[in-house]
């Protein structure tokens, strides 16, 4: 059975930031400061969880460390107003604020070499023996020991990362709701709250352009929402002439994608750009052609276009206020990736992400090697559920696929007279396929070091950027440009040329070159999204995790 981690779960944050504000030591005494709560006007009287606390577990559970008596106060209030309903665990997982938490802490340790937070959690998560099946069946100690451990840890982070400063931190019920949230009065709280309404809410500009977004369209469903399109054929495109059109261009015209003023049937140069421009928002290929695809788009309802508004707002309540200057985002359901320079938008291109079984986790790194001409070192999942089977019917597999089989310390290992068919599980030994044009990594790879053990890489199957939906990896980034990333982190080395990194990347040699200063990389999931040019896009939950946060947040 598979050991409860937090890649189980996969977290829902669009990314996250470290507060830089202070990593001092613990403040003597009470930690007495004020939090921010969430505005509980909006809850639902359904609770969050069933799983519940015993109050003398806790009572126990604080006593046993000392250190956490500065948080008593604040950590029994949170289970008193909850009932002593879990927080972080529902019924078969890890809840997306618990994923959220960790990779939180995680990026803390990284960027202040404090692990006193992070490790203890890490070795309950990892105890020997601890199971997905001996948690989620019901073993209450278990059950209670990660739950006090990770609700002690935050109040343990907050005192850290806000000792002596003037911020004040938001108290856990403002990132985990006692009770589901009543989406209705949320919706209409959101929509018409007066400034003073702001303290509950994210003040990061994504959240706050979403808001934006959020009050128009709420205002499209009171004046009767958007019109229905059917069509007369299989498609409508420039020329056409039909009630159909007219239905287009009273559509776009609301979602204010058509700026014409004309309503006649006749399906226009600039009636196929607004198509195009719609397409470009929702992820469709931009043809101008009204085809099924398109119309089913524009037939998904506003209160499901408001629905997902609302969901991506939740999201962002673990995003904290700043950004860096310099970084990269990729955007999962996007299948792009963009680069900001000095809080600026600079470029985007192309990328494959994991598909589901191997979805690409969301988390942040910063990118520090660049490999070019690299050896590609195969994960063990991968030589056991493809590499095996295949050397079982195919002793010569690994040299047509131009592999190679290593020891520990790097010597190339003589496969010759191995029974494959003895291993079922795994190798005792390291599998990798060497530089070339065939590698699986391409011709040039990007680190950014991570627990996931998650990188960018070119690849030979170029074919996979002209799809639509691009979710084929095994779970690391594509990248669709990987030359143009390499000549952009490398653009202050004057010996870096354009010339010298395509060398490197036909050399057939691995080398690896360090970036400094290294750049921080955002892999994000974000279904709903107002972009830099202010435009507001929608994407396919392509793992399911609006429907997870759905029905954790608001039980739909």
């Amino acid at each position: 059975m598979k050991k409860i981690v937090w890649l189980s779960a996969i977290s829902l944050v669009l990314f996250l930031l470290i507060h830089t504000t202070g990593c001092n030591s613990f403040a003597s005494g009470k930690f007495k400061r004020i939090f921010i709560k969430q505005d509980t006007a909006i809850y639902l009287p359904q609770q969050y969880s069933t799983l519940l606390l015993d109050s003398n577990s806790l009572k126990k559970f604080i006593h046993k460390d000392t250190t956490l008596l500065p948080f008593e106060e604040d950590i029994v209030s949170f289970y008193l107003r909850r009932n002593y309903q879990l927080a972080w665990f529902t019924e078969n997982e890890l809840t997306n604020s618990a994923s959220n938490f960790l990779s939180i802490l995680q990026d803390y340790q990284d960027h202040f070499g404090d692990s006193t937070l992070l490790k203890p959690l890490h070795e309950k998560m990892f105890a020997p023996g601890l199971t997905e099946n001996s948690f989620f069946n019901h073993n209450k100690e278990i059950q209670e020991s990660l739950e006090l451990a990770l609700t002690t840890t935050f109040f343990k982070y907050a005192n850290k990362v806000y000792s002596g400063t003037s911020s004040d931190p938001k108290d856990l019920e403002w990132y985990i709701p006692r009770n589901k949230k009543n989406y209705q009065i949320l919706l209409d709280t959101l929509v018409t709250a007066p400034a003073s309404y702001q303290i509950y809410e994210p003040v990061n500009d994504y959240y706050k352009s979403l808001k934006v977004a959020l009050i128009q369209y709420r205002e499209i469903e009171k004046k009767g929402g958007l019109p229905k399109i059917s069509l007369d054929r299989k498609i409508l495109k420039k020329g056409d002439s039909s009630e159909g059109v007219i239905a287009v261009e009273k559509y776009l015209k609301i979602t204010k994608d058509y700026e014409g003023s004309d309503t006649i049937s006749l399906f226009s140069d600039s009636l196929a750009n607004a198509v195009r421009y719609f397409q470009q928002r929702v992820g469709l290929k931009e043809t101008g052609i009204v085809d099924s695809i398109t119309v089913a788009e524009m037939n998904e309802s506003i209160q499901t276009r408001i629905k997902k508004i609302m969901l991506n707002m939740e999201r962002l309540r673990w995003l904290p206020d700043a950004t860096p200057d310099d970084y990269i985002l990729v955007n999962i359901p996007e299948y792009r990736l963009h680069l900001f320079e000095e809080k600026k938008y600079l470029w985007s291109m192309n990328v494959v992400v994991g598909n589901q079984a191997t979805a690409t986790s969301v988390f942040k790194g910063n990118l520090s090697v660049v490999s070019f001409s690299p050896y590609w070192r195969v994960p063990e999942s991968i030589i056991r559920n493809e590499i095996l089977p295949q050397l079982k019917r195919n002793p010569f597999y690994l040299s047509q696929k131009n592999m190679e089989a290593v020891s520990s310390t790097g010597k190339p290992i003589n496969t010759t007279g191995i029974n494959w068919k003895k291993y079922n599980t795994g190798v005792p030994f390291v599998i990798r396929q060497k530089p070339g044009a065939s590698n699986a990594l391409g011709r040039v790879v990007f680190y950014f070091p991570n627990r996931f053990d998650i990188y960018m890489h070119d690849t030979p199957a170029k074919s996979f950027f002209n799809e639509t939906n691009r979710a084929f990896s095994h779970g690391c980034i594509r990248l669709a440009e990987p030359k143009k990333l390499a000549e952009y982190l490398f653009r202050k080395d004057s010996t870096m040329t354009s010339e010298k990194i395509s060398e490197l990347m036909l050399a057939g040699t691995e080398k690896k070159i360090s970036v400094k200063p290294s750049l921080p990389v955002f892999i994000c999931y974000f279904t709903t999204w107002v972009d830099h040019d202010g435009k507001l896009n929608f994407r396919k939950d392509i793992y399911g995790l609006d429907a997870k946060l759905g029905k954790e947040v608001f039980g739909w």
